[in-house]
Protein backbone atom coordinates (compact mmCIF):
# COMPACT_ATOMS: atom_id res chain seq x y z
CA UNK A 1 0.00 0.00 0.00
CA UNK A 2 1.20 3.53 -0.71
CA UNK A 3 2.71 5.33 2.26
CA UNK A 4 0.67 8.39 1.34
CA UNK A 5 -2.70 6.61 1.44
CA UNK A 6 -4.85 8.03 4.23
CA UNK A 7 -8.31 9.41 4.89
CA UNK A 8 -6.92 12.93 5.24
CA UNK A 9 -4.11 14.38 3.10
CA UNK A 10 -0.88 14.92 5.00
CA UNK A 11 0.08 18.49 5.94
CA UNK A 12 2.52 18.57 3.02
CA UNK A 13 -0.08 17.49 0.46
CA UNK A 14 -0.15 14.76 -2.13
CA UNK A 15 2.05 13.81 -5.04
CA UNK A 16 -0.48 15.42 -7.36
CA UNK A 17 -0.12 18.67 -5.41
CA UNK A 18 3.69 18.55 -5.46
CA UNK A 19 4.08 17.89 -9.19
CA UNK A 20 3.34 20.34 -12.02
CA UNK A 21 -0.13 20.14 -13.54
CA UNK A 22 1.46 18.94 -16.78
CA UNK A 23 3.98 16.64 -15.13
CA UNK A 24 3.53 14.06 -17.88
CA UNK A 25 5.04 16.54 -20.34
CA UNK A 26 7.69 18.03 -18.01
CA UNK A 27 11.35 17.06 -17.62
CA UNK A 28 11.76 16.92 -13.83
CA UNK A 29 14.93 16.25 -11.87
CA UNK A 30 15.70 16.31 -8.18
CA UNK A 31 17.63 14.62 -5.41
CA UNK A 32 16.92 11.92 -2.87
CA UNK A 33 18.76 10.65 0.14
CA UNK A 34 19.46 7.00 -0.64
CA UNK A 35 19.97 4.94 2.53
CA UNK A 36 21.50 2.13 0.49
CA UNK A 37 24.24 4.50 -0.70
CA UNK A 38 24.34 6.47 2.57
CA UNK A 39 24.23 9.63 0.50
CA UNK A 40 22.36 11.73 -2.08
CA UNK A 41 21.54 10.74 -5.64
CA UNK A 42 20.17 12.75 -8.57
CA UNK A 43 16.86 11.42 -9.83
CA UNK A 44 14.40 11.89 -12.67
CA UNK A 45 10.69 11.86 -11.87
CA UNK A 46 8.85 10.36 -14.82
CA UNK A 47 5.30 8.95 -14.99
CA UNK A 48 5.03 9.24 -11.21
CA UNK A 49 8.14 7.13 -10.63
CA UNK A 50 11.52 8.10 -9.18
CA UNK A 51 14.53 6.91 -11.18
CA UNK A 52 18.10 7.09 -9.84
CA UNK A 53 20.49 8.45 -12.51
CA UNK A 54 23.59 8.77 -10.31
CA UNK A 55 25.42 6.16 -12.41
CA UNK A 56 25.33 8.63 -15.33
CA UNK A 57 25.47 11.90 -13.37
CA UNK A 58 26.67 11.84 -9.76
CA UNK A 59 25.47 15.41 -9.09
CA UNK A 60 22.65 17.64 -10.26
CA UNK A 61 25.35 20.15 -11.10
CA UNK A 62 26.68 17.74 -13.75
CA UNK A 63 23.24 17.49 -15.35
CA UNK A 64 22.71 21.24 -15.38
CA UNK A 65 26.09 21.89 -17.04
CA UNK A 66 25.15 19.81 -20.11
CA UNK A 67 24.64 21.64 -23.42
CA UNK A 68 21.05 20.34 -23.57
CA UNK A 69 20.10 19.00 -20.10
CA UNK A 70 16.44 18.25 -20.86
CA UNK A 71 17.19 16.32 -24.03
CA UNK A 72 19.78 14.14 -22.30
CA UNK A 73 17.69 13.48 -19.21
CA UNK A 74 14.63 12.56 -21.28
CA UNK A 75 16.55 9.62 -22.73
CA UNK A 76 18.10 8.36 -19.48
CA UNK A 77 17.21 5.12 -17.75
CA UNK A 78 18.38 4.10 -14.33
CA UNK A 79 17.54 2.22 -11.14
CA UNK A 80 13.89 2.35 -10.17
CA UNK A 81 13.63 3.85 -6.67
CA UNK A 82 9.88 3.81 -6.14
CA UNK A 83 6.72 5.82 -6.61
CA UNK A 84 7.10 9.56 -6.14
CA UNK A 85 4.11 9.56 -3.79
CA UNK A 86 5.87 7.08 -1.49
CA UNK A 87 9.14 9.00 -1.47
CA UNK A 88 7.25 12.24 -0.74
CA UNK A 89 5.25 10.60 2.03
CA UNK A 90 8.40 9.27 3.67
CA UNK A 91 10.00 12.71 3.40
CA UNK A 92 7.30 14.41 5.45
CA UNK A 93 6.46 11.59 7.82
CA UNK A 94 7.12 12.30 11.52
CA UNK A 95 8.21 8.68 11.73
CA UNK A 96 10.40 8.68 8.64
CA UNK A 97 11.60 5.22 7.64
CA UNK A 98 15.34 5.75 7.33
CA UNK A 99 15.74 2.52 5.39
CA UNK A 100 13.76 4.07 2.53
CA UNK A 101 14.62 7.13 0.38
CA UNK A 102 13.36 10.68 0.95
CA UNK A 103 13.49 13.92 -1.01
CA UNK A 104 16.18 16.57 -0.65
CA UNK A 105 16.47 20.06 -2.11
CA UNK A 106 16.89 19.59 -5.88
CA UNK A 107 20.26 21.39 -6.19
CA UNK A 108 23.64 20.39 -4.79
CA UNK A 109 26.91 22.13 -5.78
CA UNK A 110 25.23 25.26 -7.16
CA UNK A 111 25.72 28.50 -5.23
CA UNK A 112 22.56 29.63 -3.40
CA UNK A 113 21.88 33.22 -4.44
CA UNK A 114 18.91 35.54 -4.16
CA UNK A 115 17.81 38.85 -5.65
CA UNK A 116 16.08 41.37 -3.44
CA UNK A 117 13.80 44.32 -3.97
CA UNK A 118 12.75 43.23 -7.47
CA UNK A 119 9.04 44.05 -6.99
CA UNK A 120 7.70 47.49 -6.17
CA UNK A 121 5.52 46.28 -3.28
CA UNK A 122 8.46 44.48 -1.70
CA UNK A 123 10.68 47.53 -2.22
CA UNK A 124 8.27 49.83 -0.41
CA UNK A 125 8.07 47.38 2.48
CA UNK A 126 11.86 47.26 2.74
CA UNK A 127 11.93 51.07 2.99
CA UNK A 128 9.35 50.83 5.76
CA UNK A 129 11.44 48.19 7.56
CA UNK A 130 14.45 50.44 7.47
CA UNK A 131 12.63 53.52 8.71
CA UNK A 132 10.79 51.58 11.44
CA UNK A 133 13.95 49.92 12.72
CA UNK A 134 12.06 46.68 13.36
CA UNK A 135 9.11 48.37 15.19
CA UNK A 136 5.85 46.96 13.74
CA UNK A 137 3.60 49.71 15.14
CA UNK A 138 5.83 52.43 13.74
CA UNK A 139 5.89 50.58 10.41
CA UNK A 140 2.11 50.75 10.17
CA UNK A 141 2.19 54.52 10.59
CA UNK A 142 4.99 54.96 8.03
CA UNK A 143 3.15 52.74 5.57
CA UNK A 144 0.05 54.96 5.73
CA UNK A 145 2.12 58.08 5.04
CA UNK A 146 4.51 56.71 2.41
CA UNK A 147 2.04 54.92 0.16
CA UNK A 148 0.19 58.16 -0.54
CA UNK A 149 1.50 59.56 -3.80
CA UNK A 150 4.39 57.13 -4.34
CA UNK A 151 3.74 54.78 -7.27
CA UNK A 152 6.77 52.79 -8.43
CA UNK A 153 5.04 49.90 -10.18
CA UNK A 154 5.77 50.93 -13.77
CA UNK A 155 9.26 52.33 -13.24
CA UNK A 156 12.22 50.76 -15.07
CA UNK A 157 15.26 50.51 -12.77
CA UNK A 158 18.23 52.51 -14.02
CA UNK A 159 16.12 54.59 -16.44
CA UNK A 160 16.06 58.37 -16.76
CA UNK A 161 12.68 58.35 -15.06
CA UNK A 162 14.16 56.42 -12.14
CA UNK A 163 17.00 58.93 -11.86
CA UNK A 164 14.50 61.80 -11.74
CA UNK A 165 12.51 60.01 -9.03
CA UNK A 166 15.69 59.51 -7.04
CA UNK A 167 16.35 63.26 -7.14
CA UNK A 168 12.80 63.95 -5.97
CA UNK A 169 12.98 61.46 -3.10
CA UNK A 170 16.31 62.82 -1.92
CA UNK A 171 14.82 66.31 -1.87
CA UNK A 172 11.88 65.01 0.17
CA UNK A 173 14.15 63.20 2.62
CA UNK A 174 12.74 59.83 1.58
CA UNK A 175 15.75 58.24 -0.11
CA UNK A 176 16.73 54.77 1.07
CA UNK A 177 19.24 52.04 0.32
CA UNK A 178 16.28 49.84 -0.66
CA UNK A 179 15.07 52.36 -3.22
CA UNK A 180 18.64 52.48 -4.55
CA UNK A 181 18.58 48.80 -5.51
CA UNK A 182 14.88 48.94 -6.39
CA UNK A 183 15.15 51.66 -9.04
CA UNK A 184 18.89 52.20 -9.47
CA UNK A 185 21.09 50.52 -12.09
CA UNK A 186 22.48 47.80 -9.78
CA UNK A 187 20.37 44.94 -8.44
CA UNK A 188 20.66 43.53 -4.94
CA UNK A 189 22.03 39.99 -5.30
CA UNK A 190 23.20 38.24 -2.15
CA UNK A 191 24.20 34.83 -0.87
CA UNK A 192 21.13 33.18 0.63
CA UNK A 193 22.88 30.15 2.07
CA UNK A 194 25.87 27.89 1.77
CA UNK A 195 26.25 25.15 -0.84
CA UNK A 196 24.21 22.05 0.12
CA UNK A 197 22.41 23.87 2.95
CA UNK A 198 18.99 24.31 1.27
CA UNK A 199 15.95 22.44 2.54
CA UNK A 200 13.56 20.60 0.25
CA UNK A 201 9.80 20.14 0.43
CA UNK A 202 7.82 18.49 3.26
CA UNK A 203 10.39 19.43 5.92
CA UNK A 204 10.70 22.39 8.32
CA UNK A 205 12.06 25.84 7.53
CA UNK A 206 13.53 27.93 10.31
CA UNK A 207 13.26 31.43 11.76
CA UNK A 208 15.42 32.54 14.67
CA UNK A 209 13.70 32.18 18.03
CA UNK A 210 14.67 35.76 18.90
CA UNK A 211 12.94 37.21 15.82
CA UNK A 212 9.51 38.74 16.42
CA UNK A 213 8.81 39.99 12.88
CA UNK A 214 9.43 37.63 9.97
CA UNK A 215 7.72 36.22 6.91
CA UNK A 216 7.93 33.77 4.01
CA UNK A 217 9.21 35.00 0.66
CA UNK A 218 7.72 32.85 -2.12
CA UNK A 219 9.86 33.09 -5.23
CA UNK A 220 10.58 31.55 -8.59
CA UNK A 221 14.19 30.35 -8.69
CA UNK A 222 16.31 29.96 -11.81
CA UNK A 223 18.91 27.25 -12.30
CA UNK A 224 21.92 28.81 -14.04
CA UNK A 225 24.93 27.16 -15.68
CA UNK A 226 28.47 28.35 -15.02
CA UNK A 227 28.27 30.00 -18.46
CA UNK A 228 25.32 32.12 -17.32
CA UNK A 229 22.81 30.18 -19.40
CA UNK A 230 19.49 29.51 -17.66
CA UNK A 231 18.48 25.85 -17.92
CA UNK A 232 15.58 25.39 -15.53
CA UNK A 233 13.43 26.66 -12.70
CA UNK A 234 12.06 25.64 -9.33
CA UNK A 235 10.21 27.26 -6.43
CA UNK A 236 11.85 28.81 -3.40
CA UNK A 237 11.18 30.28 0.03
CA UNK A 238 13.69 32.99 0.89
CA UNK A 239 12.65 33.17 4.56
CA UNK A 240 13.26 36.68 5.89
CA UNK A 241 13.63 38.16 9.40
CA UNK A 242 12.15 41.61 8.89
CA UNK A 243 13.06 42.92 12.33
CA UNK A 244 16.72 41.94 11.91
CA UNK A 245 17.11 43.39 8.42
CA UNK A 246 15.13 46.46 9.46
CA UNK A 247 17.65 47.25 12.20
CA UNK A 248 20.51 47.44 9.70
CA UNK A 249 21.23 46.31 6.17
CA UNK A 250 24.58 45.13 7.49
CA UNK A 251 22.66 42.42 9.34
CA UNK A 252 21.42 40.92 6.05
CA UNK A 253 23.45 37.71 6.56
CA UNK A 254 21.82 37.23 9.96
CA UNK A 255 18.40 37.98 8.51
CA UNK A 256 18.81 35.53 5.62
CA UNK A 257 21.39 32.80 6.19
CA UNK A 258 20.32 30.71 9.17
CA UNK A 259 19.81 27.02 9.75
CA UNK A 260 16.99 25.78 7.48
CA UNK A 261 16.12 29.30 6.26
CA UNK A 262 16.24 28.45 2.53
CA UNK A 263 13.84 26.01 0.87
CA UNK A 264 13.84 24.94 -2.79
CA UNK A 265 11.80 22.45 -4.73
CA UNK A 266 10.17 20.14 -4.90
CA UNK A 267 11.91 19.49 -8.25
CA UNK A 268 13.74 21.37 -11.00
CA UNK A 269 11.83 21.69 -14.25
CA UNK A 270 14.39 21.75 -17.05
CA UNK A 271 13.81 24.06 -19.99
CA UNK A 272 12.63 22.45 -23.22
CA UNK A 273 10.23 23.23 -26.06
CA UNK A 274 7.28 23.12 -23.63
CA UNK A 275 8.71 25.29 -20.86
CA UNK A 276 11.29 28.06 -21.11
CA UNK A 277 12.19 31.49 -19.77
CA UNK A 278 9.22 33.13 -21.46
CA UNK A 279 6.96 30.76 -19.55
CA UNK A 280 8.73 31.77 -16.33
CA UNK A 281 8.08 35.44 -17.12
CA UNK A 282 4.36 34.67 -17.24
CA UNK A 283 4.10 32.51 -14.12
CA UNK A 284 1.75 33.21 -11.24
CA UNK A 285 3.05 32.15 -7.81
CA UNK A 286 0.54 31.43 -5.07
CA UNK A 287 1.12 31.63 -1.33
CA UNK A 288 -1.15 29.77 1.09
CA UNK A 289 -0.27 29.95 4.78
CA UNK A 290 -2.16 28.27 7.58
CA UNK A 291 -1.30 28.60 11.26
CA UNK A 292 -2.12 26.32 14.13
CA UNK A 293 -4.06 29.28 15.55
CA UNK A 294 -6.41 29.18 12.56
CA UNK A 295 -4.83 32.20 10.87
CA UNK A 296 -4.82 32.04 7.07
CA UNK A 297 -2.99 34.11 4.50
CA UNK A 298 -3.51 33.83 0.74
CA UNK A 299 -1.96 35.83 -2.08
CA UNK A 300 -0.90 35.54 -5.71
CA UNK A 301 2.20 37.10 -7.26
CA UNK A 302 2.45 37.71 -11.00
CA UNK A 303 5.96 37.39 -12.38
CA UNK A 304 4.93 39.87 -15.06
CA UNK A 305 5.06 42.55 -12.32
CA UNK A 306 8.77 42.07 -11.66
CA UNK A 307 10.76 45.30 -12.04
CA UNK A 308 13.91 43.66 -13.42
CA UNK A 309 13.74 40.98 -16.10
CA UNK A 310 15.00 37.57 -14.91
CA UNK A 311 17.64 37.47 -17.64
CA UNK A 312 18.93 40.90 -16.58
CA UNK A 313 19.23 39.68 -12.99
CA UNK A 314 21.25 36.66 -14.13
CA UNK A 315 23.60 38.96 -16.04
CA UNK A 316 24.26 40.83 -12.83
CA UNK A 317 24.83 37.54 -10.99
CA UNK A 318 27.26 35.86 -13.33
CA UNK A 319 29.50 37.05 -16.14
CA UNK A 320 32.92 38.67 -16.60
CA UNK A 321 32.54 40.28 -13.19
CA UNK A 322 31.85 37.04 -11.27
CA UNK A 323 32.18 33.32 -11.98
CA UNK A 324 30.48 30.28 -10.49
CA UNK A 325 32.18 27.16 -11.88
CA UNK A 326 29.41 24.91 -10.54
CA UNK A 327 26.60 27.22 -11.54
CA UNK A 328 24.04 28.83 -9.27
CA UNK A 329 20.39 28.91 -8.35
CA UNK A 330 18.98 32.45 -8.25
CA UNK A 331 15.83 33.26 -6.30
CA UNK A 332 14.18 36.11 -8.22
CA UNK A 333 12.63 38.08 -5.37
CA UNK A 334 9.06 38.43 -4.19
CA UNK A 335 6.25 40.92 -4.23
CA UNK A 336 4.86 39.40 -1.03
CA UNK A 337 5.34 41.63 1.98
CA UNK A 338 2.38 40.58 4.15
CA UNK A 339 0.90 43.36 6.28
CA UNK A 340 -2.33 41.61 7.30
CA UNK A 341 -2.72 41.88 11.08
CA UNK A 342 -2.40 38.55 12.84
CA UNK A 343 -2.74 39.24 16.55
CA UNK A 344 -3.23 42.94 17.20
CA UNK A 345 -4.29 45.88 14.99
CA UNK A 346 -1.32 47.66 13.46
CA UNK A 347 1.19 44.91 14.21
CA UNK A 348 0.95 43.18 10.85
CA UNK A 349 1.99 39.62 10.12
CA UNK A 350 4.71 37.48 11.60
CA UNK A 351 5.30 33.73 11.62
CA UNK A 352 4.40 31.44 14.48
CA UNK A 353 5.88 28.00 14.90
CA UNK A 354 3.68 25.41 13.26
CA UNK A 355 2.73 27.62 10.31
CA UNK A 356 2.40 25.59 7.10
CA UNK A 357 3.60 27.54 4.05
CA UNK A 358 2.55 26.40 0.57
CA UNK A 359 4.18 28.02 -2.44
CA UNK A 360 2.75 26.84 -5.73
CA UNK A 361 2.61 27.45 -9.45
CA UNK A 362 0.87 25.14 -11.94
CA UNK A 363 4.03 24.72 -14.04
CA UNK A 364 6.35 24.02 -11.09
CA UNK A 365 4.21 22.22 -8.52
CA UNK A 366 4.06 23.00 -4.81
CA UNK A 367 6.79 23.57 -2.22
CA UNK A 368 5.48 22.99 1.32
CA UNK A 369 7.27 23.63 4.60
CA UNK A 370 6.32 23.91 8.25
CA UNK A 371 7.87 26.75 10.26
CA UNK A 372 10.02 26.00 13.30
CA UNK A 373 12.67 27.89 15.17
CA UNK A 374 15.95 27.57 13.28
CA UNK A 375 17.60 26.39 16.47
CA UNK A 376 15.17 23.42 16.61
CA UNK A 377 15.50 22.36 12.96
CA UNK A 378 17.79 19.46 12.12
CA UNK A 379 21.38 20.76 11.98
CA UNK A 380 23.07 20.98 8.59
CA UNK A 381 25.83 18.39 8.82
CA UNK A 382 26.43 17.00 5.30
CA UNK A 383 28.81 19.30 3.45
CA UNK A 384 30.91 19.28 0.30
CA UNK A 385 33.66 17.09 1.81
CA UNK A 386 31.03 14.55 2.87
CA UNK A 387 29.52 14.52 -0.61
CA UNK A 388 32.86 14.02 -2.35
CA UNK A 389 33.80 11.23 0.06
CA UNK A 390 30.47 9.51 -0.43
CA UNK A 391 30.64 9.68 -4.24
CA UNK A 392 34.22 8.37 -4.16
CA UNK A 393 33.21 5.37 -2.02
CA UNK A 394 30.39 4.64 -4.47
CA UNK A 395 32.79 4.73 -7.41
CA UNK A 396 30.99 7.72 -8.96
CA UNK A 397 33.96 10.09 -9.10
Amino acid sequence: MSLSSSAEPAWFGTAADALPDDAADAVLIGRIWDPLAEGPSPVVVRDGEVIDISADFPTVRDICELPEPAAVVSGLHGRHVGAFEDVLANTGSPDRDRTRPWLLAPVDLQALKAAGVTFAVSMIERVIEERAGGDMALAADIRRRMLAGVDLHDLTPGSEEAARLKTLLVAEGMWSQYLEVGIGPDAEIFTKGQILSAMGTAVPVGVLAASTWNNPEPEVSLVVQSSGRIVGATLGNDVNLRDVEGRSALLLPMAKDNNASCALGPLIRLFDERFDLDHVRGLAVRLDLEGEDGFRLEAVSEMSRISRDPEALVRQLIGPQHHYPDGAVLMLGTMFAPIQDRDHPGEGFTHKTGDVVRISSPALGTLVNRVQHAEDCAPWSFGIRDLMGNLHRRGLL
